[in-house]
């Protein structure tokens, strides 16, 4: 009965959605790292020449973050699934907290400063626009998406080891 009404809770989705999230831009760097150009253009500057050139740093660094996605995923898929609760409960609010956070800062410190930028209020000069929008609408975005999907089910298993403590 519990259970039920644990999976009923208005937080729970948030863990799926993190979970989604995570795989979905994984996906995207698994497919950079196979050789997949499309987007690239939308990365600007070193990162996208370097991904174009096949520096086999930056495809290391793309499997890499990938697979970080991925563990990402399920760590956000573990605060919320009844399997989840099996695992150290301490170590695992650490880890769902500190993505949050980290998550949370680095896209929104991103996000703020593009934001900045493409309304005017700084003017850095020459602007590559294209990669500056994708960044701030997409994939500096999609980070402090993730955060606060993160910190909601991090929010949601805190509750839930605090009502079985």
């Amino acid at each position: 009965m519990a259970a039920a009404r644990e999976t009923r809770s208005p937080l729970v989705w948030s863990g799926y959605a993190a979970f989604a999230w995570g795989l979905l831009f994984a996906g995207i760097s698994f497919y950079w790292g196979l050789g997949g150009t499309l987007g690239l253009d939308t990365l600007g500057g070193t990162l996208e020449r370097l991904g174009r050139s096949r520096d086999p740093a930056i495809i290391a660094a793309v499997w890499v973050t990938g697979f970080m996605k991925v563990g990402g995923a399920i760590l956000a898929l573990a605060l919320v699934q009844p399997w989840g609760r099996r695992l150290p409960r301490l170590p695992l609010l650490l880890l769902g907290w500190a993505a949050a956070v980290v998550l949370t800062l680095y896209g929104g410190t991103l996000v703020a400063g593009e934001a900045l930028v493409a309304s005017g209020l700084i003017r850095p000069g020459a602007v590559d626009w294209k990669p500056l929008l994708w960044h701030l609408y997409v994939w500096d975005m999609s980070f402090l998406i993730w955060g606060v999907l993160f910190a909601l089910a991090a929010w949601q298993c805190t509750r839930t080891a605090s009502r079985s403590a």
